[in-house]
């Protein structure tokens, strides 16, 4: 049982060659960034305005709630493709209460829990059913879209009475620090400490690495599984609350592609797709390098279709190098 989990604890962040390699990723990571911030500060002299700076924080920032649960998922071994469509589900649900008379407290925390059930549904057709978790979140991607749809005939719904005491979370600021700011900052802080410091957070390490040797040694992995699943999509309805009030609106079409940047971010920060690995700082760090690229590409005024296939070629090196370092790991 002991050697059991000491392979499993291979994945950790905290075992002495890996967790040096991903600290050598993250530093890479930053001076990428760097460069880039740099480079583009001579290239458009619009790069360090502050309203630029703003718009891109405020981009990550909420999106990178997502990336936390995608990252989390990741180290256990699954994935969830559907985070784009519980995200713009979340706004639905949450706007369409609101305009039926709910509070919109009320109403945002019934979408947060009603995306917590979707992840619990997911969960259990992984876990009970056998299901993968590719299938399985491609299925209630498109079902959750279908919805959004069905709910807003196709339309964004305008909320332009929500009060302002909502809409702060999404459009205040305290001090000159923009409330979405903090409260990713305080997602991360947590999610993060919990990873490295957590005994019940190591479990998700463990039963990414090895969930059969994982099993042998005690730990509920499909507990892990189940959990994790569920954490992703609830993060996912914290998201789109957030940006149902800084917009101001619930857009059914909102989040198509989001899965795309939300996993690119997490492997480009050292999240494996085999599981058993990753950092939530990697995982921000990879989420401001594409928020760079993306304000990048649109202030030299890239085309939009150049766009994509920009960013469709970093998630492939970042799986490449990541199926490159886990065949070198197998080897050693």
């Amino acid at each position: 049982m002991e050697s059991s989990m000491n392979v499993a604890a291979t994945g950790s962040p905290r075992s002495g060659g890996l967790g040096r390699l991903l600290r050598m990723r993250e530093t890479g990571l930053i001076a990428i960034i760097l460069v880039l911030i740099i480079a583009m500060s001579f290239a458009s002299p619009y790069f360090l305005t502050w309203v630029n700076i703003r718009a891109m924080v405020m981009a990550f920032a909420v999106e990178g709630i997502v990336v936390v649960g995608m990252t989390i998922l990741l180290i256990s071994g699954g994935i969830d493709l559907s985070v784009g469509s519980v995200t713009a589900l979340a706004m639905v649900i949450a706007g369409l209460l609101f305009l039926a008379g709910v509070n919109p407290w009320l109403a945002s925390g019934i979408a947060i829990a009603a995306c917590t059930g979707i992840g619990a549904i997911m969960g259990v057709f992984v876990t009970k059913v056998g299901l993968h978790h590719f299938i399985v979140s491609l299925a209630v991607m498109v079902i959750a879209r279908g919805l959004c749809l069905l709910g807003t005939g196709g339309r964004p719904i305008g909320l332009y009475t929500l009060p302002d005491s909502f809409k702060f979370i999404g459009q205040g600021s305290i001090g000159p620090i923009p409330v979405v700011i903090l409260i990713f900052v305080v997602v991360v802080v947590i999610f993060d400490f919990l990873l490295r410091r957590s005994t019940a957070f190591r479990r998700v390490f463990y039963t990414g690495s090895n969930e059969k040797a994982a099993a042998y040694s005690g730990i509920r992995t499909k507990k892990v599984i189940f959990l994790t699943t569920t954490l992703c999509a609830t993060l996912s309805g914290v998201a789109g609350v957030i940006y149902m009030a800084r917009f101001g609106s619930a857009q059914p079409t909102f989040g198509m592609g989001m899965e795309l940047n939300v996993i690119a971010a997490a492997v480009i920060g050292g999240a494996s797709l085999k599981g058993g690995s990753g950092t939530i700082l990697g995982a921000i760090l990879g989420t401001i390098l594409l928020s760079v690229v993306s304000s990048s590409l649109a202030l030299l005024d890239v085309s939009v279709y150049w766009q994509d296939i920009i960013r469709g070629s970093i998630l492939l090196t970042a799986v490449t190098v990541d199926h490159y370092l886990n065949k070198k790991r197998g080897r050693g």
